[in-house]
């Protein structure tokens, strides 16, 4: 699975912890964003695509914080953020860091990249400001704590707050079997921090829960307790909304 959003509910728990890691960020460098606003905290999670190098970190974006996600709503996945002497690289093993160089890192590795700038800044201004800080946590971001329940289906309707409704069609094993007895449509709850992702063949882009497109293949990726209704799981906020995603990427 290409997109392994393990995150909080997933993605909560990341930026929970990124906070904790931005705790260490100083400053945001020597670049400076265009834009206006008081400087904000951007989080950007990803894999490394490869050793970052010549003042360069390429990740292919999985997560973040909400002004992250925001940012990168019509972009690619892939991006690269910049780095030089404020730059802090931490290497964490076992859930203590250690300072590293930017050669220690590896293609593959989980990182995420924290970036202060403006609050309404482009994703390209983000991206030319040094990152405060870039943790490397392996291959692995953490283990989940919780099962996955992973709905695919057609698209009947989108909240115009929140929320998904699907013609589920099939799905996990887990989610399937919460299934039995009931009807196919079904409703999710979607939050601030839903990733939402439009499949172009092989390539992904992030969107918004507005550019969802009805009678669209939909996958829904939740994380809830494994003893967990279908009602509980619906309400839980989904990890991964993902339009016309590829059955070879679920």
């Amino acid at each position: 699975m290409r997109l392994k959003l393990i995150l909080l509910t997933a993605l909560a728990a990341l930026t929970a912890t990124g906070a904790a890691v931005a705790g260490n960020d100083n400053g945001n460098g020597n670049g400076q964003a265009r834009g206006h606003g008081r400087a904000a905290l951007y989080v950007f999670v990803g894999k490394l695509t490869a050793t970052p190098s010549n003042g360069g970190v390429s990740i292919t974006v999985e997560g973040g914080n909400r002004l992250a996600l925001r940012s990168m709503l019509g972009q690619p996945i892939t991006q690269t953020f910049a780095y030089g002497d404020r730059t802090e690289f931490l290497k964490w093993s076992k859930g203590v860091p250690t300072v590293v160089q930017p050669s220690d890192l590896a293609a593959g590795d989980y990182v995420r990249v924290n970036v202060r700038a403006p609050r309404r800044a482009s994703l390209a201004d983000v991206e030319q400001v040094q990152a405060g800080v870039v943790g490397d946590h392996g291959t692995q971001l953490y283990t989940p704590t919780q099962p996955l329940y992973l709905f695919r289906g057609k698209l009947t309707s989108v909240g115009t707050t929140e929320g998904v409704t699907l013609d589920v069609r099939t799905g996990n094993a887990r989610a399937m079997h919460l299934l039995l007895g009931q009807p196919a449509s079904q409703s999710f709850a979607t939050g601030d921090e839903t990733i939402f992702l439009l499949w172009q063949g092989k390539v992904p882009k992030v969107i918004s829960l507005s550019q969802l497109t009805v009678g669209d293949t939909v996958v829904v990726r939740i994380r809830a307790p494994k003893a967990s209704t279908l009602t509980e799981v619906e309400s839980a906020a989904a990890v991964h909304v993902g339009d016309r995603e590829p059955a070879s990427s679920s």
